[in-house]
């Protein structure tokens, strides 16, 4: 398929298939997963991102597992609205995923979400729950982050 726009997203998605929501840094993918009717996105789980073909193997098995049928990765724009470094990255990792349909099972379309100060508002969620190691904090920042994004994706289909 190819990087498409939310509308497109939600037009071309089969019915019954599942988004996937992705916030993508150089150490962790954070996933969070929405409801078949597109209504709701929960955060999923961390993956500690090792090479590319093995990460989206195991994406390819969380798509199986969660009839996911397509993706929405937060774009990392700067807050003035400028693309720097990281958006380049970013749109990378989406040319890769998108190329990747063969060991996905399905060529997947992809939209990108501005998701300025997502990784901010999963931190202030988790200020209250000091209880958690520094590490399982990062991988549940990871995971709220992608939520965000993806609850914030599915909000503005239903707006257009």
């Amino acid at each position: 398929m190819a990087i498409v726009t939310l509308k497109e997203l939600r037009a071309g998605l089969p019915q019954g298939k599942r988004l996937l929501g992705i916030d993508q840094s150089k150490k962790a993918l954070g996933l969070a997963v929405s409801t078949p009717d597109l209504a709701m996105a929960t955060p999923l789980l961390t993956i500690r991102r090792t090479k590319f073909t093995e990460d989206v193997k195991k994406l390819a098995d969380i798509c199986r597992d969660y009839a996911v049928g397509g993706f929405v990765i937060g774009l990392p724009v700067n807050m003035d609205g400028t693309e720097g470094p990281r958006v380049d990255s970013v749109r990378h990792f989406a040319d890769n995923l998108i190329a990747a349909s063969d060991v996905l099972g399905f060529d997947p379309p992809v939209a990108f979400f501005d998701e300025r100060l997502s990784t901010q508002a999963a931190r202030d969620l988790l200020d209250e729950a000091t209880h958690l190691s520094p590490q399982r904090r990062a991988e549940v920042t990871d995971q709220l982050a992608a939520q965000i994004i993806l609850q914030g994706a599915l909000d503005g289909m239903t707006r257009d």
